[in-house]
């Protein structure tokens, strides 16, 4: 039975649950004309959780998934961390702000929230997916226990086996290309592959159903992956700046002019693909003290937008896209799809 089979969809159009971009809204647009809608729920506690896919439902009545972070979770480095803020103090000082001093985690790892699951189990969407590995195994034999299917996102061949072996019913292989957070498993092995370089590995080694990312913003892109054996594709930046989105007018603004994108982990503390500011050519320089890890770094970097932007300053908004941030249409979501399904066709 083919995945779509499976799900129930029309188009093999799904998209991508980014965190704080997709809102109830977007995601039941794309559900409604036929493709998979998504909720990022990485950063949402349970009862933001639950609202979310609560108001999703209503909706529609069509499947769609939902998204969560599974990083290990690890104690804050008192060393790293004070060596970390010295070294953005003079970003803080620009705007007559003191760099904080203490840094605390702005959210909890799927992983170390049970009443996350507990969500899920009451909520039972159509699909759970993971982002930076799988949960424990009690946590996905309870899944399996409640026929609930789960996916995890994977950059390299030994993850996408590993995901194989833990029962998911399909993988998104991300490739280098893809706006964002990289998926590894541990962010200091990244095997770099691309999209289609990706696809090519995984394909002749797993079985399950395979949904490419990064780097999609056609349908005939969409179509090639299918040739080469995909299942779907998972597209991201092509949504973001729809109206349904939950991004402002400055960010898409930003979106729209943009002129390439590069992966960095000054902002978050693990490595994100985004538009290219002041992060990347300032802040993340070759001799740069170590960050101060993930998610620790990331509450730092939002604590210095929320200063700048107080001040009309822009410059250090977080604005993950895809290396086809350059290809944005400036269309809403029913449109886009549209598009996108004639282009398939």
């Amino acid at each position: 039975m083919s995945l779509l089979t499976q799900l129930g969809i029309r188009y093999p159009i799904f998209l991508a649950p980014m965190a704080g971009v997709t809102t109830p809204l977007l995601a039941s647009q794309v559900s409604e004309a036929g493709g998979l809608g998504a909720l990022g729920l990485g950063a949402c506690d349970a009862f933001q959780a639950e609202a979310a896919i609560r108001a999703t439902q209503q909706l529609t009545s069509q499947p769609f998934q939902v998204n969560f972070f599974c990083h290990r979770s690890t104690p804050l480095d008192p060393v790293k961390s004070r060596a970390w803020c010295e070294y953005l103090s003079a970003h803080f000082t620009q705007f007559g702000q003191a760099v904080p001093t203490q840094l605390l985690a702005p959210y909890a790892s799927f992983t170390d929230a049970p009443e996350l699951l507990e969500v899920i189990l009451a909520t039972r969407p159509a699909v759970v997916s993971f982002h930076f590995g799988l949960p424990p195994k009690f946590i996905l034999q309870a899944l399996q226990h409640a026929k609930i299917p789960y996916w995890v996102s994977v950059t390299r061949l030994s993850e996408a086996l590993y995901a194989q072996q833990q029962g998911c019913s399909a993988i998104i292989a991300q490739g280098v290309e893809a706006g964002g957070h990289r998926a590894t498993f541990d962010p200091l092995c990244d095997a770099g592959l691309s999209t289609e370089e990706l696809l090519q590995q995984l394909a002749p080694h797993i079985s399950l159903p395979i949904i490419s990312a990064g780097g999609v913003m056609t349908g005939g892109q969409i179509t090639q992956l299918l040739t080469q054996g995909a299942s779907a594709a998972q597209l991201g930046t092509a949504f973001i700046a729809c109206r349904e989105s939950a991004v402002s007018d400055q960010l898409r603004q930003r979106l729209f002019t943009a002129n390439g994108t590069q992966i960095t982990d000054v902002i978050s503390g693990r490595p994100a693909r985004g538009v290219m500011g002041r992060w990347q050519l300032e802040i993340d320089r070759p001799l740069r003290p170590a960050h101060a890890d993930y998610p620790y770094s990331y509450a730092l970097a939002k604590q210095l937008d929320k200063v700048a932007s107080a001040q009309g300053v822009t410059d250090y908004q977080v604005c993950w896209a895809g290396t086809g941030v350059t290809a944005l249409r400036p269309l809403d979501a029913i449109p886009l799809m549209q598009t996108l399904i004639a282009e398939l066709n």
